[in-house]
């Protein structure tokens, strides 16, 4: 079975809708350990709402706090300690994805970081890249950090507008396959991420 972490360059890339499709296409379980703010619309509730299988399990997050900011600081203002020894990955027979927060570096406490989670998870990252100015050399720098801590990498998946040379050279240096690319859609619902779910291979 496969344990897929979902990661991102930075926030707000894209790793929420990447996670629907994933878990679509392999009917697989779905797993947000950390939830910050939102609790009212959480990424699990999204991920449910835009996929339509009934064989999906959706586990109940570890953590939920009510600020949307990085887990350390609002573990501390909600009163919490984040422990990585209470990371414990939910009990299935299925494929299982798993939704980060934000990217590789974000500060889970003072001496733990999202990277020492998906260590601690023993799960092989999808790593999603947004194109922007800036995002050859986000996404380089994380595959580095990845590779450097020895956790596996599936690929890469690129979210939104295409920008062929950026991709190129990211592929190039990376030396990562493209899983799949997302384009920039002006809805996204069911129906976008189970058309995304047929068509990749994965």
């Amino acid at each position: 079975m496969k344990r897929l972490f979902v990661t991102g360059i930075g926030t707000e890339v894209g790793k929420t809708v990447v996670s629907a499709i994933l878990t679509e296409k392999l009917k697989a379980d779905y797993w947000k350990p950390i939830q910050s703010g939102d609790l009212d619309y959480s990424d699990t509730q999204k991920v449910k709402n835009l996929t339509g299988n009934s064989t999906s399990i959706f586990h109940p997050e570890r953590y939920t706090f009510s600020q949307p900011l990085s887990p350390h600081a609002a573990a501390e203002i909600d009163g919490v300690t984040i422990r990585l020894e209470e990371f414990i990955v939910p009990e299935t027979k299925n494929h299982l994805i798993i939704e980060g927060a934000g990217g590789l570096l974000v500060p889970l406490n003072k001496e733990h970081l999202i990277a020492d989670l998906i260590s601690h998870l023993r799960a092989s990252v999808v790593l999603v890249s947004r194109n922007y100015l800036g995002s050859i050399n986000h996404t380089l720098l994380t595959v580095q950090e990845l590779r450097r801590r020895n956790i596996p990498v599936l690929g890469l998946v690129f979210n939104g507008e295409s920008t062929p040379k950026t991709e190129a050279i990211i592929e190039h240096y990376s030396q990562l396959p493209v899983l799949f690319k997302v384009e920039e859609e002006k809805v996204v619902n069911k129906a976008t991420v189970l058309k995304y779910a047929k068509e990749i291979e994965i």
